[in-house]
This record gives structure tokens, C-alpha cells and sequence, in this order.
């Protein structure tokens, strides 16, 4: 019997066969848990991540996840000028780009990284 986090993997790993970064255009993966989005930037020729944000860090009172989210892409974004990367590849993770893997897509836009 599968369960959802078993299909979410199946998927995750039929998008991993078509999507992988580079130094220079790194691949930024999300992880949606429960309560908290996690993102990352990784460069999959090295196998090395350059760096994570979290909605941890963000945590403001009487804000929802879907908010949270997008100040985690913004953050994300922010990182990435800094490092000099203005181009990603995205990796959704097996998730529906919905919600809150949305919203932290539209703050990375926002925040000036192109994918």
C-alpha cells in the first residue's frame, strides 16, 4: 500500500531525473513539512548545498504559513544577489506548486532570482 509521503518521493524522484543545478544556476529545492518550508540551494555537479533559509527564523506573530513562505523566498532571494546567483533551477520537491510552495516561489521572483 502506498502512502502519501511515498507518492510524494516516487514524484520527487521522476522531477529529480530532469532537474539538476549548477554552479552557476544552482537547484533550489523545497521541503514542506507540517508547520514549517524549508528551501535550499544546491549545486548537484558537487553535491554540495550552498546555502538554506527556513520559515524557523521568521517567525512573526499572527502571521500565516502561506505569509511566512513568502518571506522565506524573499530571504532566499535576498542570499542568492549576495552570493552573485541571479538564476535558479526550481525543484518543487513531489508538492503541487500550490500554497505555500507557491508563495515561496513568488518571494524568490520577487526577490529578484529568475526560474
Amino acid at each position: 500500500m502506498k502512502t502519501i509521503t511515498n507518492k510524494r518521493i516516487v514524484r520527487h524522484r521522476r522531477i529529480r531525473a530532469k532537474v539538476s543545478g549548477t554552479e552557476t544556476k544552482p537547484r533550489l529545492s523545497v521541503f514542506r513539512s507540517n508547520i514549517h518550508i524549508f528551501a535550499q540551494l544546491i549545486d548537484d555537479t558537487t553535491g554540495k548545498t550552498l546555502f538554506s533559509v527556513s520559515d524557523i527564523k521568521t517567525k512573526k506573530s499572527k502571521m500565516t504559513r502561506v505569509e511566512m513562505s513568502k518571506e522565506a523566498g524573499l530571504e532566499l532571494a535576498k542570499k542568492a544577489t549576495e552570493k552573485g546567483i541571479k538564476e535558479v533551477v526550481f525543484d518543487r520537491g513531489g508538492y503541487k506548486y500550490h500554497g505555500r510552495v507557491k508563495a515561496l516561489a513568488e518571494g524568490a521572483r520577487e526577490g529578484g532570482l529568475k526560474f
